[in-house]
């Protein structure tokens, strides 16, 4: 069984991550079920692994936190929904890979609910929505902004971190980085693209899918 927790205030971000380290100890010590934990946080950046610091351009414009997941720097704060995943793939067949590509269609899902076709694509973390209502690429491309955001951190095989969303945040505050370090696109949300769409909307879309993309998959891994 996988517990669902929304907090209705925005989390401060070490809260959040000390919660996390301690759920994640217990469930692979067996000692507690999966989580998914739907939340949003005050405005802040994240740090990944991978983060340069050159891609921080405005240092001090929010707090920045080194988040110990895979990834560059990420944005997050009120209007964007963060879904940590707790989650234990040694049940789940310890795929890392298949995995991440799990949680890539988990969030495809959810926008497919409002009809946004969102897309993957290679060397661009994250899912992506094509923006025809823009000018068009110098090479005649359509113009793509990323929606959401992907990172993830393992532990002896239970997962944390995991996605977020983008409903309704100031997109201004996505300013203050390079959002995964990709300077050549630039960043949407489910409002920006005339959507009304309120939070609840998209934990009803969440909840909806998750049983899709994950409990099948589960059920597949016993069956083997």
């Amino acid at each position: 069984m996988v517990e669902w927790r929304v907090s209705d205030s925005p989390v401060p971000y070490h809260e959040a991550l000390a919660f996390m380290e301690d759920r994640v100890a217990k469930i692979a010590a067996g000692e507690a079920e999966e989580m998914i934990w739907l939340l949003e946080h005050p405005p802040l950046y994240t740090a990944g692994t991978s983060a340069k610091r050159e891609d921080l351009v405005d240092p001090d414009r929010f707090p920045v936190f080194e988040a110990g997941r895979g990834g560059q720097y990420t944005y997050h704060g009120p209007g964007q929904r963060v879904a940590y995943v707790m989650l234990d793939l040694n049940k789940r067949g310890r795929d890392v890979r298949c995995f991440v590509r799990q949680l890539e269609d988990w969030v495809i899902a959810a926008l497919d609910e409002f009809n946004v076709k969102g897309e993957i694509r290679d060397g661009r973390v994250g899912v992506w929505v094509q923006r025809p209502d823009k000018p068009k690429a110098a090479d005649g491309s359509l113009r793509e902004d990323k929606i959401a955001a992907i990172g993830v951190k393992l532990r002896k095989w239970v997962s944390f971190h995991g996605i977020s969303i983008n409903v309704e945040p100031d997109l201004s505050h996505f300013e203050g980085i390079v959002p995964c370090g990709i300077r050549d696109h630039g960043v949407t949300s489910l409002v920006d693209l005339g959507l009304p769409v309120e939070m609840a909307d998209l934990d009803l879309a969440l909840r909806a899918t998750f049983c899709r993309i994950f409990v099948s998959k589960l059920n597949a891994t016993s069956e083997v």
